[in-house]
């Protein structure tokens, strides 16, 4: 579903990516582990088509984004570290407004159903988005990437700053996308939530993909004992 080939990105001096190769299929959630500066964002914003690389390619299920970032976009959801939602519209409105400009128009028992499935409390659905939480947040954008039935799930540092309950929560969300055939790739930082929730796991350091190895196949302290010897 998601495929990066000999990916390579430079600004200015600084080389982000170094001849990166990358997969990640349907069903599955792939944590990016890396520190800042690895390369992880620049990784992202290749597949959403919001950089060009300056060699080799990514494709989103046969699509390249740098040839139609519009076509490419419109299989992928993105839910960012802060997702960006209007504060003064409540969670269902807009849930309703995102899904229309996905052109997608719902029904308020389809916007309910969405909500319900990402993992929002009843109650919260009225409220204005002002008064939400950070998990509360990415749980509309989650329901805003199931309305718009996005083939991937883009993540970049999305449980930064969640207490261990709420990242819990998103966690088993995104095994019940993945369950539902989502392609998921979560840049992160977090070993311990990156063990928890991949099927597979990368270290990038200094935009290179050094290690990649099944998360079942290791401990969460393994990990993090492997991950900080590649960054020694």
């Amino acid at each position: 579903m998601l495929i990066a080939e000999k990916l390579h990105k430079r600004f200015g001096d600084h080389v982000a990516l170094q001849s990166l190769d990358l997969r990640v299929d349907a069903g599955e959630v792939y944590a990016l582990l890396g520190p800042n500066g690895a390369g992880k964002t620049t990784t992202v914003n290749c597949f959403l088509g919001f950089v060009t690389p300056d060699g080799g390619r990514v494709l989103v299920d046969g699509v390249d984004p740098a040839i139609d970032p519009q076509g490419a976009r419109a299989l992928l959801a993105y839910i960012p570290e802060q997702v960006n939602l209007y504060p003064q519209l409540s969670g269902d409105e807009n849930l309703a407004y995102f899904a229309e400009l996905g052109g997608r128009r719902t029904t308020a028992a389809e916007r309910r159903s969405l909500l319900t499935e990402a993992g929002l409390q009843e109650q919260a659905f009225d409220q204005r988005i002002s008064g939400y939480s950070k998990g509360m947040r990415q749980k509309v954008g989650v329901a805003i990437a199931l309305a718009k039935h996005a083939r991937g799930l883009l993540l970049d540092e999305p449980t930064s700053g969640l207490d261990p309950s709420a990242s819990y929560e998103f966690s088993r969300l995104l095994e019940k996308l993945a369950l539902g055939g989502v392609a998921v790739l979560m840049a992160t930082h977090d070993i311990f939530r990156a063990r928890d929730v991949a099927s597979r796991v990368g270290i990038m350091r200094g935009g290179v993909l050094r290690r990649e190895l099944p998360a079942s196949e290791i401990s969460a302290t393994e990990l993090e004992a492997l991950y900080l010897g590649e960054m020694a």
